[in-house]
């Protein structure tokens, strides 16, 4: 792709997100996240294959459905309420619509069957764009929702992080992997959302710094199935080391990172004695803890066939930048001692 056409693209997304965060206003909102959309399409066809265009096309239909329905469900607000207010929705009826239309967009169950598809079709760098910065803005805004009773986004929750876990057990394809793993953290987020929004906001980015180095991993060892995991110890040795430490910090297994915001929402939703559904969402972590060691099972003690191609590549040089993969994965696995200052970072 065309440098400046690609600059254009990746400032589009990055102004449609920054629009949505800052307004107060559901228009200039809904218009941040249309800006959005149309400006990750174009990223996500820019190969011509017909699995990219077929995932474009799904993507944009999805989206844009979610967004007919946020609109409709604003300016019904604004009919019965008279506010277009983000802060001021009263109303149950237009307040579930809008959290529908999110969920839609984000991808909870039980709306959730268009983003494993669309990851699929993608490559390993537009969906990492997918998997974490499209999430943002949708979810800022059910942030800003302040919906009036907790009982809708405990049924999503719920239904997202069992879904994403049953779903990802019998999947061989990496991007599908990872995609039931965004549904089941996006399911972590929203159980505990009416109750703490903070702890919402540190589970979001606990989410975005554990996928970050999971994806990048994954791209450096141009892996994209179970099995070509086999030949990582070949290509990356070290970071073939390193892979299940990330993979099991995705999974909530302490004393990594990501057991941090799991324990934290288990502690939450006993203390809003609500026990069974803090039973229900560790039993779900359970499942998606079993594909994330069946991850690192395939990457670390099983290797492919030798061959001379294999064993000697990790002796050439590379002239991929892995810095940002080393800070990521640094804090993906040692921020657990961390978990009262970003407490109090969040909370502020």
């Amino acid at each position: 792709m065309n440098p400046f056409i690609l600059t254009i693209l990746l400032f589009s997304l990055s102004l449609g997100t920054m629009i949505t965060f800052s307004s107060s206003h559901w228009l200039l909102a809904w218009m941040g996240l249309e800006m959005n959309t149309m400006a990750i399409i174009p990223l996500m066809a820019q190969h011509h294959h017909p699995r990219a265009v077929e995932a474009s096309t799904k993507y944009f239909l999805t989206q844009a459905m979610g967004a007919a329905v946020l609109l409709f469900a604003s300016s019904t607000n604004a009919w019965i309420t008279g506010q277009w207010d983000i802060q001021q929705m009263t109303h149950p009826l237009p307040t579930t619509l809008i959290t529908l239309a999110l969920a839609l967009k984000i991808g909870l169950a039980p709306l959730h069957s268009w983003m494993p598809e669309v990851l699929q079709g993608l490559n390993l760098t537009t969906g990492l764009i997918m998997s974490t910065w499209q999430k943002l803005a949708p979810f800022i805004l059910l942030l800003n929702l302040q919906p009036t009773n907790s009982t809708l986004l405990i049924i999503l929750g719920l239904s997202s992080t069992l879904v994403g876990g049953w779903g990802g057990l019998n999947q061989t394809q990496l991007r599908k992997i990872l995609a039931y793993s965004s549904i089941a953290h996006l399911g972590w987020m929203t159980l505990v959302l009416y109750f703490s929004p903070s702890l919402t906001l540190l589970t979001l980015s606990m989410y975005l710094i554990m996928t970050f180095p999971a994806f990048l991993l994954f791209k450096l060892s141009n892996s994209t199935t179970i099995n070509s995991l086999a030949t990582s110890w070949g290509k990356t040795p070290v970071l073939t080391s390193l892979a299940p430490l990330i993979l099991l910090s995705l999974g909530g297994l302490p004393p990594l990172s990501g057991f941090m915001p799991k324990g934290l929402i288990l502690q939450e939703l006993t203390k809003q004695q609500l026990s069974t559904v803090a039973t229900l969402a560790a039993f779900a972590a359970l499942l998606s803890l079993f594909f994330y060691l069946r991850l690192s099972y395939a990457m670390t003690l099983t290797m492919a066939p030798n061959n001379t191609t294999t064993t000697s590549l990790w002796r050439t040089s590379t002239n991929q930048v892995i810095f940002h993969l080393a800070t990521s994965t640094s804090a993906a696995l040692f921020l657990l001692p961390l978990t009262p200052a970003a407490i109090a970072l969040m909370s502020t």
